[in-house]
């Protein structure tokens, strides 16, 4: 329920008290500035409510986002301003100290002067909404209201609501193939009373039911895996532009957006590799990796992300430079297109899905998920070598929460902490050493799965532990999460793939499902301003460190096929863990309404 209050009786021939209802306002009218702030005053705390003055003359849509928007606790344009429940009591003590000799004719003033700018000294996070083209003034004289109506009559309202639906920074395909149309089919949802939520979860029911095409192994099946594949990202795109356009953003909507974007691919990762085993070709390696490097690629970024959150520091020559390329309009779209983002990879995937074989469409999104990683990773290792960032302690704690540090390697931070003196290098070194020492083992021993390789574990164990002893502030520090994650999946990867047992690979797939989901929802806490998860869920998890011993003494004291059934049934239990954890805080969430942008990637 929301209440607008007018500061003054209606103007003869103004549609504001109609554009207010159709808004979802129950609108109340003052007579003058005491009695605008009593009703104020009277509205039930837990409602938003705006104030607007009623000589207020605008598009419908200046309106929407000065009044609906629910990311702001309070929000202005000319003319009118909202508080949400959080910024209720700065604007009754506003209203209280308008002077109640005020007459009508000062109701302008009260309204932008006192209201608005006492807010905004009030620090609740007062956001002035930036307009454009849109139109949102107070009209004083009859001749003045005329010019106002002849500036609104002069843009279409409808035509700036539906390009602003659409994100203004974007992928090639995404931006030339799909959003020309997406954002009607965003429109048509709207008019029908579709939530952006209802529009995300067809998306992954689309993508689910095309990666069961894809499992049938037949060339009718990878056909219409294809084109599932396509409309469910039309549907994805549908999602957030819905959310823009009737500004129903939320903070389950993020969540949904975000996990169900990994879901959706991984599903179909796994159709496929069930397609080719149908026609007798195992590519469960294949679809492993794919999963690894792509989940590996987002840490990266989100990483990167979070350490440069609000670091200070001057522009970097390598920012400079990609300013400067900016101005050249085909880098853009070529930069945005090499580093493969969801849009190009989708598309490059579904049609190498109806026209090709599993292997190939794998063997693809490996090389060209590869190359991008190689080029975003050396260009964030270069501009944050050339502009050496003071990060904060917030990044810090960010960092800290994405490296995923379990009991063992809190142990081990303890023992090394304090000890030898801080490097700015010396926790992506650590990192970096923890990761080499274990991969170089499994990866060139005939036999991984043996008892040293269970000491080689606890010695990477010993070396994260020293990575994460003193707070990531160095200018690589980012480095660290990506670098646990690569170690943490590819043990696993390699050790399945070594194993004897035909299960082993589809079980280790599940597995680090699993635990990447609760690294992007990790991530997207983090991001929603709530903080990492509780530190009970990490221990309980093992953190990365304390899963790899687990996995390295199983595949060392079970038989091929134990191990497999050891592998399926971790898997399933972490998952509960998480997804159960994960479903309680985000239903009963109160962190602030967004709408995610997409993948950095």
């Amino acid at each position: 329920m929301s209440t607008a209050i007018l500061t003054g009786p209606p103007v003869a021939g103004s549609s504001l008290e109609a554009d207010l209802r159709s808004l979802g306002f129950d609108v109340r009218t003052a007579d003058d500035p005491a009695s605008a702030a009593d009703l104020i005053a009277a509205v039930p705390a837990q409602e938003r409510v705006a104030v607007v003055d009623p000589r207020f003359v605008g598009h419908p849509h200046a309106l929407r986002l000065a009044l609906t928007d629910p990311r702001f606790p309070a929000a202005a344009v000319p003319g009118a301003l909202t508080a949400q429940p959080e910024a209720r009591p700065a604007l009754v003590r506003a209203a209280a100290a308008i002077p109640v000799g005020a007459g009508t004719a000062h109701l302008t003033d009260v309204l932008t002067e006192t209201l608005t700018d006492s807010l905004d000294r009030d620090g609740v996070g007062l956001q002035r909404i930036e307009l454009g083209s849109l139109v949102a003034t107070v009209a004083l004289t009859p001749a003045q209201r005329a010019d106002a109506r002849e500036a609104v009559a002069a843009v279409d309202d409808e035509a700036v609501r539906l390009r602003t639906a659409v994100k203004s920074r974007d992928g090639f395909f995404t931006t030339f193939c799909i959003s020309p149309y997406s954002r009607y089919l965003a429109r048509w949802c709207a008019r029908r009373g579709l939530t952006p939520n209802q529009v995300t979860t067809a998306s992954l029911l689309t993508a689910v039911i095309a990666a069961g095409c894809a499992a049938t192994g037949s060339r009718g099946g990878f056909i219409a895996a294809g084109v599932l594949l396509l409309f469910s990202f039309v549907l994805d795109c549908t999602d957030g532009q819905l959310a823009r356009y009737s500004l129903q953003y939320s903070t389950m909507g993020a969540w949904l957006d975000a996990t169900f974007d990994r879901a959706k691919e991984y599903a179909y990762y796994a159709g496929l590799a069930l397609g080719a085993a149908r026609g007798g070709d195992d590519v469960w390696a294949l679809a492993l990796g794919a999963m690894v490097l792509q989940t590996c690629r987002h840490v990266v970024d989100f990483s990167f992300n979070e350490a440069n959150h609000d670091a200070n520091a001057n522009t970097s020559p390598t920012a400079a430079l990609s300013d400067r390329l900016d101005s050249v309009g085909w880098t853009v779209w070529v930069r945005r297109m090499i580093v493969l983002p969801i849009g190009e990879r989708w598309a490059m995937i579904a049609v190498l899905t109806a026209f090709t074989t599993p292997r190939i469409v794998f063997y693809a999104l490996l090389i060209g998920c590869a190359l991008a990683a190689c080029y975003t990773t050396a260009g964030r290792v270069l501009r944050s070598l050339t502009r050496r960032a003071r990060r904060t302690d917030r990044a810090a704690r960010a960092l800290a929460d994405l490296a995923d540090s379990g009991p063992l390697a809190e142990l081990c931070a303890g023992g090394a902490r304090g000890r030898g003196r801080a490097s700015s290098f010396l926790a992506p070194v650590m990192a970096f050493l923890s990761t080499a020492v274990l991969l170089v083992w499994v990866l060139f021993q005939d036999h991984p799965a043996s008892w040293p390789t269970v000491g080689v574990a606890a010695c990477s164990a010993l070396l994260a532990g020293a990575a994460v002893a003193r707070p990531l502030k160095g200018v690589l520090d980012w480095l660290v999460p990506p670098l646990f994650r690569i170690g943490e999946y590819t043990t696993i990867l390699v050790l399945a793939a070594r194993s004897d047992a035909p299960g082993a690979l589809p079980a280790a797939f599940g597995l680090v499902a699993a635990v990447a989901y609760h690294h992007y929802d990790t991530v997207y806490r983090i991001r929603g301003g709530s903080g990492a998860p509780p530190r009970w869920l990490v221990r309980a998890a093992g953190g990365h460190e304390g899963r790899i011993l687990v996995v390295t003494v199983l595949a060392a004291l079970l038989s091929p096929s134990g191990f497999t059934i050891a592998l399926t049934a971790l898997a399933v239990v972490l998952a509960l863990l998480v997804l159960i954890e994960s479903i309680r805080f985000w239903v009963s969430s109160g962190a602030p309404a967004v709408h995610d942008e997409g993948e950095p990637a």
